[in-house]
């Protein structure tokens, strides 16, 4: 079965198992590699990647889901204005660590930040919360996500030191 839809803004088609999750046909056959396989189960957020804009696991998907529709990864992600204050916004906060829960990690802040342009705390609670990341930075990537939407230098300094990081504790509760 031909299956048609765009990926970071070029026309692809692939053929065979529709129920083939969408992850594997990046990886495998698109040779897309930038998403990450984690849990297999939709759990970990690794294989985050964007399906008309919103946030979605593609271990969990399968690609007949997305015909017809527009996916983007990790490799298009910074062509957006969200995409490119996020890159930026990491890399001022140092948020990675090992790194592998990263491409996912940057795929959901960047669809909270084009739905959600000035999130509050518990929205980005909320957007993260199926990410993990075993490095535990999560107050770090809390404060680039503030940082790249561009709240108050401030008040991120304050959420670093935790002085109002009540959600972010919160989050890394719920992680542990």
């Amino acid at each position: 079965m031909a299956i048609s839809f765009t990926v970071n803004g070029k026309a692809r088609q692939v053929d065979g198992d529709p129920s083939k999750p969408l992850l594997w046909v990046l990886r495998e056959d698109l040779d897309m590699v930038g998403t990450k396989f984690g849990c297999g189960a939709g759990l970990c957020g690794a294989c985050t990647v964007h399906l008309d804009g919103n946030a979605i696991r593609s271990c969990q998907t399968p690609v007949a889901d997305v015909n017809g529709l527009a996916v983007t990864t990790i490799e298009g992600v910074q062509a957006s204005d969200p995409g490119q204050r996020i890159a930026a916004a990491w890399i001022r906060h140092d948020v990675p660590q090992c790194g592998y829960c990263q491409a996912g990690q940057i795929m959901s802040a960047t669809a909270l930040l084009a739905a959600t342009p000035k999130p509050s705390d518990d929205e980005i609670d909320a957007a993260m919360m199926g990410n993990l990341c075993r490095c535990s930075t999560y107050i770090r990537i809390r404060a680039a996500i503030r940082d790249a939407a561009g709240i108050d230098a401030a008040d991120i300094d304050a959420a670093d030191r935790g002085a109002s990081g009540r959600g972010a504790a919160r989050w890394a509760e719920a992680k542990a």
